[in-house]
Formats: structure tokens, sequence, C-alpha cells
């Protein structure tokens, strides 16, 4: 196993570690997208391609992978530039651009796994999703819960998220998944608590989130990216992957 990767050397066996070092990747939204990216290329998935038309904000800081002087710059070409002082030799592409009907079909081609963090503000992220199920492209959907990350996994046998609503968005998704977690009496009260006070928000912003579960949902998302590398099982949508500080 090459010097880079050693300390991967019993958790990853050198087949594996050469496997996933070319194993393409799409990461739609450089958010949540910005952490996954660093987890995913330290572990040694070196084939990243990362999407974005954002740019760098204050308020991103609290939970992005981003420092102060990339404020006002393009989220994907940043996170390019840092991902590629951990790893010269990798092969990162990115695009300064959101994805849209024209481009998604192009942008998609060629790649094995998705990572979906894009803002529900449009069609496009069920578009995406529809897409990639018929191109047998699975796709992670990871979301900041505070204390906790959860992630689903949509492949081409699987549900959509239009069977959690037909107008399907974040908060739809933490509903469905207080619901069922309430079902397996699981406590995710706390939870429960911080959806009804932001619904209860006079002045309706953004969702509050944090840098816990954002480094979170890089280690979920890798692992998962793992095992979908080495044609190990996941879980599939409706179910689904949560880890929380809290228990």
């Amino acid at each position: 196993m090459e010097e880079l990767y050693q300390r991967n050397r019993i958790y990853l066996t050198e087949k594996e570690q050469e496997l996933i070092k070319t194993y393409p990747i799409l990461i739609a939204g450089c958010g949540i997208g910005s952490n996954i990216a660093e987890c995913a290329l330290r572990f040694g998935f070196e084939n990243l391609t990362i999407i974005d038309g954002d740019y760098v904000e204050a308020s991103n800081l609290n939970r992005q992978n981003y420092i102060s002087d990339d404020i006002l710059f393009y989220k994907s070409e940043r996170l390019f530039k840092r991902l590629k002082e951990i790893n010269p030799e990798a092969d990162i592409k990115f695009h300064t651009e959101y994805i849209n009907h024209q481009n998604v079909h192009s942008l998609i081609k060629d790649h094995k796994a998705a990572i979906n963090a894009l803002d529900f503000t449009s069609d496009i992220p069920l578009y995406f999703d529809q897409l990639c199920q018929e191109k047998n492209i699975p796709i992670l959907h990871p979301y900041n819960l505070g204390w906790a990350g959860l992630v689903t996994v949509l492949t081409s046998d699987s549900e959509n998220l239009n069977s959690v609503s037909t107008n399907f968005n974040e908060l739809e998704m933490v509903k469905f998944i207080i619901s069922d977690l309430k079902s397996k009496r699981k406590n995710y009260k706390w939870l429960e608590d911080i959806l009804d006070t932001y619904i209860s928000e006079e002045v309706k912003t953004s969702p509050p989130q944090l840098s816990v579960a954002s480094w979170i949902l890089g280690g979920i998302c890798t692992h998962l990216l793992y095992l979908m590398a080495t044609q190990k099982g996941i879980k599939k949508f409706p179910d689904y992957y949560i880890n929380s500080v809290l228990l």
C-alpha cells in the first residue's frame, strides 16, 4: 500500500485501496458536499467531480469546509484548491455552475456514485435523482441535523423521495424521519423540539445547522461510498443511516 494510505491498512485491503482510487464520484453541491469531499479524498477516493454555482459566504463558515479568505469566491473553485493541496495527484474536476435541465445529462455521465447536496429550491434535485436512478448511479442524500447526520441512499430499485411527499423538501424529510424514529421508540425528541422551534420562528430563514453534523456526514458518506465501490451491502431508502452524538 502506498505511503499516503499506510494508516488505512487492515481497515482496507490493498486491492480495495486501489479500487476506490479511480472510483468516479460526482458531488453535486459544495455546502455539505465540501466536508464529504475532503473525508472521501483523505480516505483514498481520488476521482472526484465537484459542482456548485454558489459563492462562499460568512454564514457558511460555521459548518462548511471553507475559511474566511474563501468568502466571495466560488465554492467549487476553493474546494478544488483545498483538495489539491491535500493530494496534488488526485483527479479532481470542478464546475462553477449550477446544475440545470440543460447540463445535468452531461455532468452525471461516467460517474458511478453521486452525492446530492443540492438545495431544494427547484425541481432540479429530484430530476437529478431521477436521471441517476435511470442510469443505475446510486445517490447519497446527506442532511445536517445539528447534533446528528442523516443519509438516505437511492438506487435504481429503491423508492424515490416523492414517496415522502409530493412537495418534497428538507423539512418533509425531517418530519418523515422523526415519525419513523418514534415508531421504533428511538429517543430523538430533541430533534422534534428543534423542528418545532424552527417552524415557529417569526422570521423565516434557512434552518439551523452545526459543524458537528457536517463532519458526521463526511464519515457516513465516505463509509457508504466504500461499501458501494467494493460491492458490499447497503441500506436503501426508505431505510436510512442516522448517527447522533446525543445517543
